[in-house]
């Protein structure tokens, strides 16, 4: 068997033609750091989408139709991320998952939910994006 040099750590191995790790601590931290930038990035988009959706609940809970852009602005709504848009009568509604809202003008914004019915019928084109 010939000796090889871990990837990860350095140490001196003997192993299969083929092995490229000393042990599978080194393999997995090998791993977990080249995917790391990737993982941060969408980890990152999914919890700012989880906020958007969380806003948007909170005022549908509380049966909100309308409310001001400032308003969700300053409760940490981001307002360039959604997860899937829809135009009907030429108003564009943007959604974080089944919570949709429209930006009339720059200072009203509409607040809808996708019903349950609606949901399911959709459900394809919720799991392709």
């Amino acid at each position: 068997m010939m000796s090889k040099t871990c990837l990860e750590c350095g140490h001196i191995f003997y192993g299969r033609t083929d092995k490229k790790f000393c042990e599978d601590h080194c393999r997995n931290l090998h791993n977990n750091r080249l995917n790391s930038d990737s993982t941060n990035y969408i980890r990152n988009i999914n919890n700012a989408l989880r906020k958007n959706r969380r806003i948007l609940e909170a005022l549908h809970q509380h049966n909100v139709k309308h409310t001001h852009y400032q308003f969700l602005a300053m409760s940490g709504f981001n307002f360039s991320l959604h997860t899937h848009c829809q135009t009907k009568k030429n108003v564009t509604w943007f959604y974080c998952y089944e919570f949709g809202y429209c930006v009339y003008n720059a200072d009203s914004v509409a607040i809808t939910a996708v019903p349950v019915k609606q949901q399911k019928q959709n459900a394809l084109f919720f799991s392709a994006t």
